[in-house]
């Protein structure tokens, strides 16, 4: 098997891969574009949206979207025993993500019309496909997540909407709709593999006592609440009722992953990480409730759930699933270990920057430095696994 074919062969090669190229290349750009401007100077992107309108929505619809197509492809089969994608689907489904990409980047030089055709096609491809996967064995929990996927897809629409000079006030909701849509997802998905991993290697340790409980009504709750924010967000629910629903989300969010042992995995980052970023993704749900309730700062609590709740979550998902379905074993490797660590501490630097603006500048320099080393580690690192052969190991142990 040739090497381009071994790398189309699996979802989670290609879009993992690109997700991690992605995440360092718009983000160099942004921070670029920044210094520039932060020091006098002016210089344009070929963007017919601002900077910064272009940065929040190719991390949210670009990095996003890719992390989430190479979860997807790579769970959804393993979830209901269909055929994974083929290799062709893989690569002209990853064609259209970055042709996606390159015309949002050239924008301000193309109709609105097109890129929005091109840009808002990857997620309707993408969830045809799922859906021929999820029917083979259709459970009511999975074929649920085709709709979150389809409400992901909605904050698109209303950016391009508002772009296209049809609508005159949905970008910013629908920016903020993306968002919501992926930390709700991280609610489902995070809440059922973070205790689930965890249990699964305190068992193999001998443990058989004080095991990660996930109380239904609990897990329920939060995640009610964290999707009713994306939903109240397109539908323009008061601020009042989107800051409950914040709250009551990211409090039950943070009360099922005290449940969930973390700290028994102190010493196996592999879990650690997936602790700490479901419980940072409550803390952005948390924080935006108080912001909405006019206490706090909104663009702090917009990126503490972006890059440590959304961020944190795929990175920490992205890695175990290259190792487990790549045959490797599920240690992080030290490179990654450390890009777990910089992630926090990048979304920390970032909510500082918006809390107290006398650091502004310091603390989102200081952000995206830590981001774009965290994803270079995570990229380089697993290199052998994106490109190289599956190594011998079985499947039983993979990460999704």
């Amino acid at each position: 098997m040739t090497v381009l074919a071994r790398f189309f062969g699996d979802g989670f090669r290609v879009f993992f891969f690109a997700a991690g190229v992605f995440a360092m290349l718009a983000m160099i750009v942004w921070a670029g574009w920044l210094g520039v401007h932060a020091y006098g100077g002016m210089v344009d992107l070929p963007t017919a949206a601002a900077p910064h309108l272009w940065h929040a929505h190719e991390m949210i619809f670009g990095y996003g979207a890719a992390a989430m197509a190479g979860f997807f492809l790579t769970a959804v089969p393993n979830w209901t025993g269909a055929r994974a994608a083929p290799q062709v689907f893989n690569a002209l489904v990853a064609g259209l993500w970055l042709m996606g990409r390159l015309m949002v980047w050239q924008s301000a030089q193309l109709p609105a019309g097109l890129v929005a055709l091109v840009d808002l096609a990857f997620v309707p491809v993408l969830a045809v496909k799922l859906l021929e996967q999820l029917l083979k064995r259709p459970k009511p929990q999975q074929m649920i997540l085709l709709a979150m996927l389809g409400l992901f897809w909605s904050g698109n629409l209303m950016a391009h909407l508002e772009w296209m000079g049809l609508t005159a006030d949905t970008l910013w909701a629908g920016l903020r709709v993306g968002l919501f849509s992926l930390g709700a997802l991280i609610m489902v998905l995070g809440g059922r593999v973070t205790p689930g991993f965890t249990r699964n290697a305190m068992v193999q340790s001998g443990r058989e006592t004080g095991l990660p409980r996930n109380p239904m009504p609990l897990a329920a709750t939060a995640i009610a609440a964290a999707v009713a924010v994306p939903l109240g967000l397109m539908t323009r629910a008061p601020e009042l009722a989107l800051g409950l629903a914040a709250l009551i989300a990211g409090g039950a969010g943070l009360l099922r992953a005290a449940l969930w042992r973390g700290g028994w995995t102190k010493d196996k980052p592999i879990l650690w990480t997936l602790h700490l970023s479901y419980a940072v993704n409550a803390l952005g749900f948390l924080a935006f409730g108080v912001a909405n309730l006019g206490l706090a700062s909104e663009v702090a609590a917009l990126h503490l759930l972006g890059i440590g709740g959304v961020g944190g979550m795929t990175l920490a998902v992205m890695s175990r699933a290259t190792l487990g379905h790549s045959g490797r074993a599920l240690v992080a490797p030290g490179p990654v270990v450390l890009a777990y660590v910089m992630v926090p501490l990048a979304a920390l630097a970032r909510f500082a920057g918006s809390a107290w603006p006398g650091m502004y500048y310091p603390a989102i320099f200081t952000a995206a430095a830590l981001w774009c080393m965290a994803f270079a580690l995570f990229t380089t690192a697993l290199l052998p696994a994106f490109f190289g052969p599956r190594q011998n190991r079985s499947k039983t142990e993979a990460a999704t």
